[in-house]
C-alpha cells in the first residue's frame, strides 16, 4: 500500500498546490477490485484502457515472486512507450520493467535486497544497487520504499521545476531533493538539529555561506573535526562524498533563483559559489542537460 499511495500522494499534491492540473488513476490488467498484500480492498481500480492517454504510467511494486508479466500487460505497457509516455518501475516494480525488454543495454536499480535477482535475471542490464533512482528519460527506475517519494518528486521537478518540487515538498514534510545517485542506505541520518551533530553543523553553516569557499578544510574546520575524519563521517551521514554535496546544493539554489529572481546569470554564479558564469553553465549543463537562461525560460515561476 506504500508503494502505491506514493505516485498519488506526490502527483496529486502537484495538483491540491495548483502548480499543473495533474490527474493520477489507478489501474491494472483486470478492472475492479483488488486486494493489497496487507490485506486492503481496493474498489474501482480501472482497467487497461486507463492507459492509453497516459503522460507516465508506474508500476509501483511488484509480486515477491517476481512472476512474469502478463501478455496484456506487456503489450500495454509497451504500446504506451512507443507513443512517448514514460515507464517508470519504483521498488521490484523495475523488475517489471525490465522484463517489458525497456532496460536492455542500460542501468537499472531496485531494492537492494532484489539486485542480484534482477541481474541475474537480465543479464544485459546494468544493475546499480547503490543508487536511489536512476532516470533515461523515457524509463525511470528506483530503489526501495522511501526511495519512491525521491523518484517521484524527481518527476515533479524535471516536468514543473525545482521551486514546483519544493513546494510539494515541503507540504509533505519531505526532503525537498535527494539525488539520485545518493547511496541507498546510509550508516545513520543526518540530524534535524544542527546542534546535535557535527556533520549537521558544518552542513547547515554551508547551506548558509554557499557564495564561500567551502572546500573541504572550510567544512572540517566548521564540524570542529579533522579533515580525513570529516571525509569519513560526511559520507557515512550522507552518502555522498562534500565536493559532490556541495556542487548539488549549489545547483538546487542555482535553480531556485533562475526560476524566481530576477537576478543574471553572472549574479547567480557568484551568489551561488561558481566563481564566473562559464563554471555554473558547465555544471549546469553536465546536471540538468540544460543551460541556465534555457532553464529560466522553461521554468520562470515569477509570474
Amino acid at each position: 500500500m506504500f508503494h502505491l499511495s506514493v505516485p498519488q500522494m506526490v502527483f496529486d499534491e502537484v495538483t491540491r498546490q495548483g502548480l499543473a492540473q495533474w490527474e493520477t488513476v489507478l489501474f491494472s490488467d483486470r478492472a475492479g477490485s483488488i486486494r493489497t498484500a496487507e490485506g486492503y480492498t481496493l474498489g474501482r481500480v480501472m482497467g487497461l484502457d486507463a492507459v492509453l492517454d497516459a503522460d507516465l504510467v508506474v508500476v509501483p511494486s511488484w509480486i515477491d515472486d517476481g512472476r512474469k508479466i502478463r501478455p496484456s500487460f506487456r503489450a500495454t505497457l509497451l504500446s504506451a512507450h512507443g507513443r512517448g509516455s514514460t515507464i517508470v518501475g519504483l521498488c521490484l516494480g523495475a523488475i517489471a520493467v525490465a522484463d517489458l525488454g525497456l532496460l536492455e543495454g542500460r542501468s537499472a536499480v531496485t531494492h537492494w535486497h532484489a539486485a542480484g535477482d534482477l541481474a541475474r535475471r537480465h543479464p544485459n542490464v546494468t544493475v546499480d544497487a547503490d543508487v536511489l533512482y536512476l532516470d533515461h528519460g523515457d524509463v525511470m527506475t528506483s530503489a526501495g520504499t522511501a526511495s519512491g517519494i525521491d523518484a517521484c518528486l524527481h518527476v515533479v521537478r524535471t516536468r514543473l521545476g525545482a521551486e514546483a518540487a519544493n513546494r510539494v515538498a515541503r507540504s509533505l514534510v519531505v526532503a525537498p531533493h535527494r539525488e539520485g545517485g545518493q547511496a541507498q542506505y546510509i550508516e545513520r541520518p543526518l540530524a534535524h538539529q544542527a546542534a546535535a551533530d557535527p556533520i549537521a553543523v558544518a552542513s547547515t553553516w554551508a547551506l548558509e555561506n554557499l557564495g564561500e569557499d567551502l572546500g573541504v578544510d572550510r567544512l572540517a574546520a566548521a564540524a570542529h573535526m579533522s579533515r580525513r575524519t570529516f571525509v569519513r563521517t560526511f559520507r557515512n551521514a550522507t552518502g555522498a562524498t562534500p565536493a559532490a554535496w556541495v556542487r548539488s546544493r549549489r545547483l538546487d539554489e542555482a535553480r531556485r533563483l533562475l526560476e524566481t529572481s530576477e537576478l543574471s546569470v553572472d549574479q547567480i554564479a557568484a551568489s551561488c559559489g561558481f566563481g564566473n558564469p562559464v563554471t555554473l553553465r558547465q555544471n549546469f549543463a553536465a546536471a540538468f542537460g540544460s543551460t541556465p537562461s534555457s532553464y529560466r525560460r522553461r521554468f520562470d515561476a515569477r509570474a
